[in-house]
């Protein structure tokens, strides 16, 4: 076992996919020989979770689809120190596929170093953009070096980053900005002897102070994203802050992570403290006269808060609701002072950037969008996983070369960018090139890098009607076109997918779209028509066939399908029936099963019980 080292990936997808029991399994076996099993998270390659590597001799194997079988095998093999070829997935074709085309930036040790472990970070050059900052840069330097890097906002708009600080940096901080104390016990009057001092960390700041925040509300349905960035090099992210802190002028630090991610929370807060023990975080870093003071605010969950007015507005301890801009962040942000946001996977570029140089990221650059893109492949995608590309590959080369195309086999339909409030573009748009410019004009936006892929068996009026009603379900109600006529949108969809649609319904999406495109105040809602407005642009026939026909041609909608028993394929196996949770089938054992129309509730249990294709959708 001498000069052998073994890795489970313990990122949330590998726990789900059974990760934390192989652990469990093999470290006993390991910890006799004399070797701890040690801890990486997500490397990306998501669809071959559970993953063991082993490194012996500086030669790195990566395993994927271990389980406990396969893990006697490992086991045996760092005894013998003869490894393997089977799963190795790395090496596999498929593996070689979904990796060659990737350039890892923001990626680059996620999977490879321990998490939380700060040591690892270190030896793999960690903080040392920090520490040239301070050492070789003036702050409007730095300011300098990342707007010639042109690197844009990742969490959907786009926005020049270096510009953004800059506005930051020339701001002034707001000294009569201290609010009001939020906290629900300790704000409380009434007792003259009871009224106690603000203790919250953030709010509580006095003096000329500017806020510098990290956007970890990651929501959009098939994004994990900024999950598996922090959960895997939560480190990265605090470099790429401390440096915007150090260019900016910023004093306090938040990350605004929402609840729902527990790994990710646990892992920043192991980091942050980590690095205040070697005072990369907190007074006079590296004994200098620079102040930077970071803190993780956990969001209880609501997508608008993904916004950064109601972002901020969460952060003060009031209900998440966009405001009118101006005055904007920069001015008059958290606590009235100036205020600067930024998503996860803009502060991990800020290292490289600084250490690297702005021509080493901005060589990957097609028209105005430089740098590499980290997208969630999710879906109906056989390799479902996390990838970075450069800027200008295809969306064809993303889902049929990275991801192999779709995983039932069936012909790809279309994908899904931008979360909710993106697009549906379809395959005959698939040589559209990965740039801001190029994505917004086919009516999608890039938004924060979610592409969920479907196949020729999905019905597009149905995802229209999924999408809008999770951007209705999370409207904060603030603006009555967002609130209401999204509402008004979701009605004519169901009724569409109900067979009562009507064809002046599409003019009528189409009217509501404008209306709450124009009327709302933030992007949730200026935003929320788009997979309608994009399904209805690039598959109207489907619409057309729901409406005119009263029928689904992909077999979706459950008013306009009928679930019946082929009689020539039935086996009377009773599966079927045994899986029927309204008891809808009947027949006997080795006689032709039916189904009763009236009875069915068109589940689709059913057909996916039976092995002999004998139930069909008409």
């Amino acid at each position: 076992m001498e000069n052998t080292r073994v890795f489970v990936g313990l990122g949330s997808c590998g726990i789900a996919a059974g990760a934390q029991d192989i652990y469990d399994y093999m470290a006993p076996d390991l910890k006799s020989g004399g070797l701890d099993l040690e801890v990486t998270s997500c490397v990306g390659m998501c669809y071959a979770e559970p993953i063991v590597e082993i490194e012996h001799n500086g030669e790195r194997r990566r395993y994927g689809y271990v389980d406990k079988k396969f893990a006697d095998e490992l086991l045996e093999s760092v005894k013998t120190g003869t490894f393997p070829e089977k799963n190795m997935i790395a090496l596999s074709e498929d593996g070689k596929k979904y990796l060659d085309r990737q350039v890892k930036i923001v990626l680059q040790n996620c999977g490879i170093i321990n998490p939380e472990c700060i040591d690892e970070y270190l030896e793999a050059d960690g903080y040392k953009a920090l520490t040239k900052c301070i050492e070789e840069y003036k702050p409007e330097e730095v300011v300098s070096i990342v707007k010639a890097s042109g690197l844009k906002g990742r969490g959907g708009a786009g926005f020049l980053t270096g510009l953004k600080w800059s506005f930051l940096a020339g701001a002034k901080g707001d000294k009569t900005g201290d609010t009001e104390c939020r906290d629900p016990v300790l704000s409380r009057k009434g007792d003259k002897t009871g009224d106690t001092e603000c203790r919250d960390p953030v709010l509580s700041r006095k003096g000329d102070y500017k806020y510098l925040v990290c956007n970890a509300d990651e929501g959009d349905p098939g994004a994990f994203m900024d999950r598996s960035i922090l959960e895997g090099d939560p480190h990265k992210v605090i470099e790429g802050m401390l440096i915007g802190a150090y260019a900016t002028g910023a004093k306090e630090g938040i990350i605004y992570c929402r609840a729902e991610y527990p790994l990710a929370i646990k892992r920043l807060n192991i980091a942050i403290a980590a690095g205040e023990e070697k005072n990369y975080i907190g007074d006079n870093i590296l004994g200098t006269d620079f102040s930077f003071h970071l803190h993780v605010k956990e969001g209880a969950g609501a997508f608008v808060c993904g916004e950064e007015t109601a972002l901020m507005a969460s952060i003060e301890g009031k209900r998440g609701m966009p405001r009118l801009r101006p005055p904007f962040p920069a001015n008059s942000g958290i606590n009235k002072s100036p205020t600067n946001i930024n998503n996860v996977e803009t502060y991990g570029n800020v290292p490289f950037i600084i250490l690297n140089g702005a021509d080493a990221f901005n060589k990957y650059a097609f028209k105005n969008s430089y740098g590499t893109k980290v997208f969630a492949l999710a879906g109906k995608i056989k390799r479902g996983g996390l990838i970075e590309v450069p800027m200008g590959l295809s969306i064809r080369e993303i889902v049929t070369d990275i991801g192999g195309g779709t995983s039932s086999g069936r012909p790809v339909k279309a994908v899904q960018m931008g979360g909710p409030a993106g697009g549906c573009i379809p395959e005959r748009l698939f040589d559209t090139p990965i740039d801001y410019d190029s994505i917004n004009e086919t009516g999608a936006i890039m938004g924060s890098g979610g592409m969920v892929v479907m196949d020729d068996s999905t019905c597009m009026v149905d995802v229209a009607r999924y999408f809008l009603s999770f951007t209705q379900n999370e409207s904060c109600g603030k603006c009555t076109f967002c609130r209401i006529g999204t509402k008004r949108m979701l009605e004519i969809l169901i009724r569409i997918t109900e067979g009562n649609g009507k064809l002046e319904d599409l003019d009528k999406l189409e009217e509501l779209a404008g209306h709450i495109t124009k009327t709302s105040l933030c992007g949730l809602g200026q935003l929320a028509p788009n997979p309608v407005l994009t399904t209805i642009k690039y598959f109207r026939e489907e619409y057309e066939a729901h409406i005119k026909n009263r029928e689904c041609p992909a077999g979706v909608c459950k008013s306009l399908i009928t679930i019946q028993v082929i009689p020539d394929n039935c086996t009377g196996c009773t599966l079927c029936a045994r899986v029927c949770p309204v008891s809808a089938i009947e027949g006997m054992r080795k006689k032709i099963h039916v189904i009763d129309p009236e009875t069915c509730t068109r589940c689709g249990l059913c057909i996916e019980a039976c092995n002999f294709d004998a139930i069909e959708v008409v």
